[in-house]
């Protein structure tokens, strides 16, 4: 009696050459595939796909792009175009050639397959004032990059309001990104505005866990790229997500101003024949009903446009601080910015207080006739530094202001570390660091900061 032919599946066993061929593999990543890169033309045109880092969650069999697929001339190479669609009609609710949502479908352009054009960009950022602040070379290299996208953001209550200066975004919309625990109303609310919206693209900036990729993932947004956790609380997100980026630490915002360098690279990338973006710098525009005012709050407290010195960073308990989470000792208390501004010559030196309550506080050490400025929103801080001769700050958004508007700064950190790290080439953008020799900034050196504010004395920084 023959012995029995094991039952095992047919695609357990090792095919042999006879009868299946080994090319039909080639393109398997555990199989050598030079013969067929070596045997292509030596003057054929075809453009390889830059190597992408696999996604470890998603289909272990994936290799990417096809190197051997030949795209015609069609929506296949170059930038977008902007869309050539007339302007909205204001006369009808429903704009110009567009019915109700829901009453037809959405005609899609070839462009956003073949090319991966975006149309519309959700940027969901985490964070207050100061992180949202940085995220503007991102959406500026965004704009870049697609030309006539529509860029909306999902943020904080707080970093809501740094978008009143910033041009390039459409929709600021309020929503507690960083509640780990969201009312279900609101969680599925935004959920649906989300997918109303038929974004092509969707970054986050939150750190995420299987449970914010999945929020993501059902955007029904065609790309999906976020940051996830470093650790075991990341695991399972990259399932849903088609880009992810690991950042070093569970704390994003202490890798300071190029904290999204990694989401800025990928978005900067090149593809065929566009070369690699160039990063802009951070830029701020400001509307000229706040600078009207800011001019009326500060000419009520004494100073004189271009006559003054911005003064930021005031030990407060209030809300409008416009820290960084990377660095929570940045804030002086008032009785060391008292020697400081003793010290200004030719120049006013102007408080900006987050609070009303602040106001006896600073007058009890400066005296009464001090010039305050209560301010609580970054708009009207970027107005308030256009007009001055110079800022003095510790590490808050002022300083990023300051260099946004061309402004000479003198900053005050708590360590050599965290000024590296937030005011990289303090040189080019005319900005003198003090750092605290001990790591706490209430240990600053006063007389070092009292010589760095002689800047403000000279001729060049007097408008």
């Amino acid at each position: 009696m023959a012995a029995a032919t094991p039952l095992h599946p047919q695609f357990l066993t090792t095919p042999t050459t006879s009868s299946i061929p080994l090319t039909h593999f080639t393109n398997l990543s555990f199989f050598n595939n030079q013969s067929s890169l070596s045997s292509r033309k030596p003057g054929s045109s075809l453009t390889r796909p830059a190597a992408k880092k696999n996604n470890r969650w998603l289909d272990p069999f994936e290799q990417g792009d096809d190197p051997e697929m030949e795209y015609g001339q069609l929506f296949s190479d170059g930038k977008q175009d902007e869309d050539p669609r007339p302007p909205d009609n204001p006369g009808n609710p429903y704009g110009f050639l567009k019915f109700p949502m829901g009453y037809t479908v959405e005609v899609a352009s070839l462009g956003l397959k073949i090319r991966g054009d975006v149309r519309r960009c959700c940027c969901v950022v985490s964070g207050g004032v100061y992180e949202n602040i940085l995220f503007f070379p991102a959406i500026q290299l965004i704009k870049d990059r697609y030309p006539g996208v529509q860029i909306d953001v999902i943020t904080s209550a707080r970093g809501k309001q740094a978008y009143e200066i910033n041009k390039n975004v459409r929709w600021a919309t309020e929503y507690d990104v960083d509640d780990d625990y969201p009312d279900p109303a609101e969680y599925t609310d935004m959920l649906g505005l989300i997918k109303g919206r038929y974004y092509d693209l969707i970054l986050s900036t939150k750190l995420a866990g299987i449970g914010h990729a999945a929020f993501l993932f059902m955007s029904s947004a065609r790309d999906r790229v976020s940051y996830v956790y470093p650790n075991a609380n990341g695991a399972g997100a990259g399932l849903f997500l088609s880009e992810t980026f690991t950042p070093d630490t569970a704390n994003l915002s202490e890798a300071g101003y190029n904290m999204y360098g990694e989401m800025v690279d990928w978005l900067a990338r090149p593809f065929r024949s566009v070369p690699r973006q160039v990063v802009p710098p951070l830029k701020v525009s400001i509307s000229r009903k706040v600078k009207e005012v800011v001019e009326a709050k500060y000419v009520n407290a004494g100073a004189s446009k271009g006559k003054y010195i911005v003064i930021h960073g005031i030990k407060s308990d209030s809300k409008a601080l416009m820290q960084s989470r990377g660095d929570t000792d940045s804030l002086l208390p008032i009785e060391i910015w008292d020697e400081i501004a003793c010290v200004i010559r030719g120049l006013t030196p102007v408080f900006v207080i987050p609070h009303e309550r602040e106001r006896e506080n600073v007058e009890d050490f400066v005296g009464e006739d001090a010039s305050i400025v209560f301010i609580t929103t970054p708009g009207q801080l970027a107005a308030l530094i256009n007009d001055s001769a110079g800022v003095i700050a510790t590490n808050t958004v002022a300083i990023q202001l300051a260099h946004a508007r061309g402004k000479p700064s003198v900053a005050l950190f708590s360590s050599d570390d965290k000024a590296k790290v937030f005011v990289p080439n303090p040189e080019e953008k005319k900005c003198a660091v003090i750092t605290s020799k001990t790591g706490k900034l209430e240990d600053i050196d006063v007389e070092a900061v009292k010589n760095a504010v002689q800047i403000f004395s000279m001729p060049l920084a007097i408008f």
